[in-house]
């Protein structure tokens, strides 16, 4: 039988997966920065950026299908140290070359990694909190899987792109950190206590499925506002670096970097900030924000204002972060205790979903069009969901669940 954790272990496991879960996500953008040193390097286009970041998404969704919920029959650190591994791999291909298949297949496998962690050291983290402070509220759990996700994905930029640009070797110093980072995390845990008991009767394996749970019309609210989110993730995580580079002429890779650490860091600190709101409540500050910013955004873009794009950014990032938090706290209030981990793998799956596909209609647009043109109909078509996403939030009334995601 195994032994109960100690109080100082649990502990220490709960930083242990936050630092990891921040290192996984962090790493997922280091390529973002350096896109244009690819473009100028092997003549990459933008179309063929936005392919490459594609074959991310599809190694997430895959890996959300397939693996993304079975973290709840096998236990958290089965599934955590095989998909630290397949980042390590992914930190391997991309230290052999830079030709276009090693980066698609880099790419991809770092997918498969981040679609099993994310909900699964999300899921980690709740338990560690949860059993080594029973009787606190979730304030701390909800800070911290914030931070280490949305601000991880910021980090990762903002850390290649000051190696990119004073360390040497710009396309190899920042995966050798990581490489590094990552071999650390696989230690870490192997170290941290299981949350999840082991199962003699273990449900036959099936893949990932998206259904409603609780209330159909807010689970499809709360499924559009992921979507539209991490639209405005991956257009920007795609896009932006080239659009600074090429056409505002900025090419510094540190300052690449820093714009999409804006974005993502503006959405970690919204979220943390407003832990306090109701889910309504997010919900609307979550959609005005997300509709403005974007259409500062793009207001930037026509000035060809570095600021104005800048602040568009920021604003479009409160507004993405704030609005997926209340559509998790949505989907986690209305889902069964056995079946949240199920249902919040589908939100992801759906959220990825939004970060691949329209960043690979704006690549295929841009090749036809300017980017100027093709982002102003992305944010015509953005506010034209988060109108969607407004109505069906009202339809039902407030929720009775509390939401504390």
């Amino acid at each position: 039988m195994t032994a109960t954790p100690t109080p100082a272990r649990l502990h220490a496991g709960f930083w242990a997966i936050a630092l990891t879960f921040l290192t996984a996500m962090a790493f997922s953008t280091v390529p973002t920065p350096l896109y244009p040193l690819y473009m100028a390097r092997d003549g990459f286009s933008t179309f063929v950026v936005t392919v490459v970041f594609a074959a991310y998404a599809a190694g997430v969704v895959a890996s959300l299908l397939l693996a993304g919920h079975v973290s709840d029959w096998f236990g958290r650190r089965r599934v955590l140290i095989p998909a630290l591994l397949l980042e390590l791999l992914a930190a391997v291909l991309f230290l052999t070359g830079t030709s276009l298949p090693v980066l698609l297949l880099a790419r991809f496998v770092t997918g498969l990694g981040v679609g099993m962690i994310t909900a699964t050291a999300t899921a980690h983290l709740q338990e560690l909190h949860a059993a080594h402070r029973p009787e606190a509220s979730r304030r701390r759990f909800e800070v911290v899987s914030t931070a280490a996700n949305s601000g991880g994905l910021g980090l990762g930029t903002l850390v290649a792109g000051l190696l990119a640009q004073y360390a040497p070797a710009p396309l190899r110093t920042p995966y050798l950190v990581f490489l590094v980072l990552l071999v650390l995390s696989v230690v870490a845990v192997a170290l941290t206590p299981e949350t999840v008991p082991p199962r003699v009767d273990r449900p036959a394996y099936r893949p990932q499925r998206i259904r409603a749970h609780g209330d159909r019309t807010r689970y499809l609210a709360a499924a559009a506002g992921a979507f539209a989110s991490f639209a405005v993730f991956g257009v920007f995580t795609a896009l932006a670096p080239s659009f600074v580079a090429g056409t505002l002429h900025h090419t510094s890779r540190a300052l690449a970097g820093a714009v999409v650490f804006a974005v993502f860091g503006s959405a970690a600190v919204a979220q943390s900030l407003t832990g306090g709101l109701s889910g309504p409540a997010r919900t609307a500050l979550g959609l005005l924000a997300q509709a403005g910013g974007v259409l500062t955004l793009v207001a930037g873009m026509h000035a060809g204002s570095l600021a104005v794009f800048v602040a568009g950014g920021v604003v479009s990032g409160v507004g993405a972060g704030v609005l997926f938090k209340a559509s998790v706290g949505a989907v986690a209030a209305m889902a069964a205790p056995a079946e949240r981990g199920e249902a919040l793998a589908g939100l992801f799956l759906v959220a990825y979903l939004g970060i691949g596909v329209p960043a690979v209609v704006l690549g295929v647009a841009t090749a036809l069009a300017g980017p100027v043109t093709v982002m102003t109909w992305f944010a015509g078509v953005l506010v034209l969901l988060l109108a969607v996403v407004a109505l069906l939030s009202r339809e039902r009334g407030p929720s009775r669940a509390p939401v504390t995601v």
